[in-house]
């Protein structure tokens, strides 16, 4: 079971804390959504911005994002390019 999570309020104006959570989630941008695991952290994380999300439990698959995860995905292909 996954969380698909919306941004549909901008954060500009609210505290440097719940900003900084959004950006944990991988919301950067009104609109952006991204689908998470469902564990206690995420659920706690998005009863903390509530007010700026939309959210819905969903059967697709939790896909890691940013720069950390793509590298390592890119280094994965790069070796079982070579063997």
């Amino acid at each position: 079971m996954a969380l698909k999570v919306k941004l549909v309020r901008s954060m500009s104006g609210h505290t440097e804390k719940h900003r900084a959570t959004l950006r944990g989630m991988g919301l950067t941008r009104v609109g952006r959504e991204r689908v998470l695991q469902d564990t206690p952290a995420i659920r706690g994380m998005i009863n903390k911005v509530s007010y700026l999300v939309q959210w819905s439990e969903t059967n697709d698959a939790f896909k890691p994002f940013g720069r950390r995860s793509l590298a390592k995905a890119q280094r994965a292909a790069a070796k079982g390019a070579k063997a």
